[in-house]
């Protein structure tokens, strides 16, 4: 974690105007190897962020960060390896074919279909991801968006959409991937129906998995409400506009994030061997 210049321009209320204070930064990178390990590492510490949320399910579940020098490669999680036990080491490189690049391990058939359809796509959509969560899933059977019911939801303002193709089939087809990735448009979340959750991001792997927890625990706001009976006070759409712009940014979910990072880093240093 780094010092806060004060006199950076802010891109948020939530950066400090005192100088010399430890908050985190967005590095500067010299290399492209450096931005690369720099990726790879918040790759991993996504996947165990996954983990830690108890977001597994088997084998199914993937998440991509597109290499910083090779746009048309991305990095992801191996196949059939568990969110915990995800390396610096076992990362695999993939193009938009589903072909290999680097890497000792399988890649996962849907993963490449749904991602490397994105991120083809969607030159501008540099990480996803998507697992098989229990709120998700269940709420993206209603095939309804999401209600403004909270400060939460309102950071998927206007950026979260139904999508009903191929909804509910196993995306193993190249036809299937196409059809969501060209339903989706440039939200930042999406709930495929009958299927489950997605978050893309144009800013960082970082921003991708936060927005995922979220999202995952909105739905469960949401299943929780409906369960009530009681009809809930919906933000107003300049409320929810608002808190969009100041707790639902990109970098927001970047900052976000970093508490995670920082605690798999000082609990679970395995991940960068």
């Amino acid at each position: 974690m780094s010092t806060q210049n004060a006199t950076a321009e802010k891109i948020s209320l939530y950066q400090p105007d005192q100088q010399g204070l430890i908050f985190p930064e967005i590095p500067d990178f010299e290399s492209v190897a450096d931005e690369r390990n720099y990726r790879k590492k918040h790759l991993v510490a996504a996947c165990r962020a996954f983990d830690y949320h108890g977001f597994d399910y088997g084998f199914a579940g993937h998440l991509t960060i597109r290499d910083p020098e090779f746009p048309e490669l991305y990095w992801t999680n191996p196949m059939c390896i568990h969110f915990s036990q995800v390396r610096m080491s076992n990362l695999i490189l993939v193009d938009h074919q589903g072909q290999v690049i680097e890497g000792d391990y399988a890649v996962n058939r849907a993963g490449f279909v749904l991602h490397g359809a994105v991120h083809e796509q969607y030159p501008e959509v540099i990480a996803m991801c998507h697992a098989h969560t229990v709120y998700g899933t269940a709420w993206c059977s209603t095939g309804r968006p999401l209600d403004m019911i909270s400060q939460d939801v309102a950071a998927f303002y206007n950026s979260h959409v139904v999508v009903g193709a191929s909804s509910g089939a196993v995306a193993v087809e190249e036809e299937s991937g196409l059809s969501v990735a060209k339903a989706m448009g440039a939200h930042r979340g999406i709930l495929h129906q009958n299927h489950g959750l997605l978050t893309t991001s144009q800013h960082s792997i970082d921003d991708a998995a936060f927005w995922f927890i979220a999202l995952e625990r909105c739905c469960q706001q949401q299943m929780l409400v409906e369960s009530t009976g009681v009809k809930p006070q919906l933000l107003d759409d300049k409320t929810a506009a608002y808190s969009r712009e100041h707790v639902g940014s990109d970098y927001i979910g970047w900052l976000h994030f970093q508490t995670l990072y920082q605690h798999f880093e000082a609990t679970q240093p395995d991940m960068f061997l």
